[in-house]
């Protein structure tokens, strides 16, 4: 099987583009954004090509229409996305493709109304048709690629996973949350049953999230599937009876980041180029004091910043999944210095800040490299004695994974999402210790608390939570 690779603008991660599938008649290309497990799509025929989902960073889609000879004539949304800022109005902006989404949405950009049964003609032999496919969201459409009138492929956005649905608590339209998601549900039952379930076990499925993402609760791992293969292995399909399938949909939802619904409008309103918005950031000499009381976000890595860090900074480390934490922690109508190791560093976090649409954010950026700074205190794992009560234990993983394996007992679980939020629920009689389940949110959790009560002592377990049993903290052999 034949792949494409392009290159993006954000991360070498994303250099990842895979190949989807093809007929003699049309090319499908699928690119992944593993950071936030993202799926988007080139529908290439005729030496036309219509985009589906597209990423904050357009590029890859020009380089692969220049090396296929092919015109970007259009771009379709399948609804305001909560987890990522998309490139729809800066590509439509770039190459006059038209944008097509349903009219329920509403936007503020000039785009042509895609709603149930519409089509877009590629070329002689292919046509995309709308499916009004709600439940993720009031307004969610899915692409149905036809062959001379056979249904070949759904690109299903967020409503159809691989084995899961999309969430029903991302969209909320009315002051009444619980009806509203009740409402969702229900639509998303005849959505799989009504919509989805009434296509041919042969259509290809190709959605616009895979494992890893906050947009479902267990997608598998996987690019995509069939219809066939979603009757047989998932839960949505499977769930006959209505009031259990909501049940199930509205159970055990993960948590929603704070930046979710700052996302959703701003693809409804539509994004500014990212290119031009990166290089409005301001950047500023090396070692740089912010003014008291700044909130400080520091990319370097976790030993990095507890030899010296600046007052005010929170440690989020760079990482595959930086974007979504920082969003996490990190409300969207805050702003912040963004503080790296290095240049490179510094660049690929603007980058992915960008990706959620935060660049709007970075009062400013600047390298961090001084020694002279704060030190986190150093934590002495030849004195840790779990069964004793010498330090108030935070657990800031999430409610699920401190319910499901509990590493300590007498910990205390604050998800680092809502640790901000929650500071005053810790008792401060004693040093606070932190720990996740392998170092990266306790890193973030530990400075976050050293932030807010600058006073406590706080330290940080890290990855050494690696050496304790899942049931009574006793240490591993």
């Amino acid at each position: 099987m034949a792949s494409f690779s392009t290159l993006a603008l954000f991360t070498p991660a994303h250099v990842f583009s895979g190949f989807a599938g093809q007929s003699k008649n049309w090319h499908v290309q699928q690119f992944k954004d593993p950071g936030l497990a993202h799926f988007s799509y080139a529908i290439l025929a005729g030496g036309k090509i219509i985009l589906v989902d597209p990423q904050r960073d357009p590029q890859i889609y020009y380089d692969f229409a220049k090396s296929k000879l092919a015109e970007i004539v259009g771009v379709i949304e399948t609804h305001p996305h909560a987890d990522f800022v998309s490139a729809h109005l800066e590509i439509h902006r770039t190459t006059n493709a038209s944008i097509y989404t349903g009219s329920l949405t509403k936007p503020a950009y000039l785009f042509s109304p895609f709603d149930e049964g519409k089509t877009i003609k590629l070329s002689d032999k292919i046509t995309l048709k709308s499916l009004y496919t709600p439940g993720h969201a009031p307004d969610h459409i899915a692409v149905l690629l036809q062959e001379e009138g056979k249904d070949m492929a759904v690109f299903s956005g967020d409503a159809l996973l691989i084995g899961d649905v999309g969430r029903p608590d991302l969209r909320e339209y009315s002051k009444n949350t619980q009806a509203q998601r009740y409402k969702l549900a229900d639509m998303m039952y005849h959505t799989i049953h009504d919509q989805f379930g009434k296509l041919a076990d042969d259509v290809i499925v190709y959605p616009a999230h895979g494992a890893g993402s906050l947009c479902g609760k267990q997608i598998r791992d996987a690019a995509s599937s069939t219809i066939g293969t979603e009757k047989s292995n998932n839960y949505a399909f499977q769930t006959k009876n209505k009031a259990e399938f909501i049940k199930i949909l509205l159970g055990d939802l993960p948590f929603i980041p704070k930046y979710f619904p700052y996302d959703v409008q701003l693809n409804i309103k539509g994004a500014p180029s990212v290119g031009l918005s990166i290089e409005k950031v301001k950047r500023l000499n090396n070692n740089f004091q912010p003014e008291a009381g700044s909130l400080i976000v520091d990319g370097r890595s976790a030993a990095v910043f507890k030899k010296s860090y600046l007052n005010g900074a929170i440690n989020i480390q760079i990482s595959e999944r930086f974007e979504t934490w920082l969003g996490s922690v990190v409300a969207p109508d805050l702003t912040f210095y963004l503080v790296a190791e290095n240049e490179q560093n510094l660049t690929q976090l603007i980058k992915k800040a960008a990706k959620i649409g935060y660049e709007l954010n970075i009062k400013a950026v600047f390298i961090y490299n001084a020694l002279t700074g704060t030190q986190f205190n150093v934590f002495d794992l030849s004195t840790f004695k779990p069964g004793n009560s010498q330090y108030t234990i935070i657990d800031v993983r999430t409610e699920k994974e401190a319910k499901e394996n509990p590493i300590f007992k007498r910990a205390i679980n604050i998800p680092l999402q809502d640790l901000s939020n929650r500071i005053s629920e810790l008792p401060t009689n004693k040093p606070i210790l932190v720990h996740c389940a392998s170092g990266y949110r306790s890193a973030a959790g530990s400075s976050i608390i050293k932030n807010l009560l600058p006073n406590q002592e706080v330290f940080d377990l890290g990855p050494s939570v690696t050496k304790y049993e899942a049931s009574g903290a006793t240490e591993k052999k």
